[in-house]
């Protein structure tokens, strides 16, 4: 059993003080950094998107937390944020980002959000993380980071259909908790075949 640490989304943006901040984001860091020495690998995932991206709210003149139909589905319009290059896109200065063997980047794509480390939000264009487990025998995955609800809950969901053994450790996460979207995530992982520690 190859087990890695993939350690979502701990980035300036999604901590408080962001553009979209997650309560008590930066209060998981130390206890990321501290876990990674278990791991036989370490993955960090980053939101990285262009500027005016289309999951945007201010792409489309509404209010930020709305929905829309996209034609992958229905998307909710977040304040801009991890825009490449910028300081909120930049990881928690405290990270240990040293100890990653992969970063991986999603969101870059204009026309499509992503929220899974595995998949874009049309549920089939892949980021390449699965081969990279694929290749380097990973096959059981703990996942901590941001949101909860969202990036790691799909990213959760996603490789346990994909066949990994994956467990969410609930107390290196913090949720956004829009609308119940925590219950609801929670329930998703849990039928998905997911542990949550």
């Amino acid at each position: 059993m190859t087990h890695a640490l993939l350690v979502v989304d701990v980035q300036n943006d999604f901590c408080p003080g962001g553009a979209l901040a997650v309560a008590g984001g930066d209060d998981i860091v130390a206890g990321i950094n501290a876990a990674m020495a278990g791991f036989d690998a370490v993955i960090l995932t980053q939101d990285w998107h262009p500027a005016g991206h289309s999951s945007f709210a201010s792409s489309h003149n509404a209010e930020p937390m709305s929905m829309t139909e996209m034609p992958y589905g229905p998307q909710v319009l977040w304040p801009d944020h991890c825009i490449q290059g910028t300081q909120g896109a930049a990881f928690h200065a405290d990270l240990q980002t040293d100890r990653a063997d992969l970063i991986i980047r999603k969101g870059y794509n204009p026309a499509i959000d992503s929220y899974s480390a595995f998949f874009e939000n049309d549920k089939t264009t892949p980021t390449g993380l699965e081969g990279y487990l694929r290749t380097r025998g990973i096959d059981t995955l703990t996942l901590v980071g941001l949101a909860t609800d969202f990036c790691v809950n799909y990213s959760a969901v996603d490789a346990a259909k994909l066949g990994f053994n994956v467990t969410v450790d609930m107390a290196l996460c913090r949720a956004i908790d829009f609308d119940g979207s925590l219950d609801v995530a929670k329930e998703g992982m849990t039928g998905a075949g997911v542990s949550l520690a």
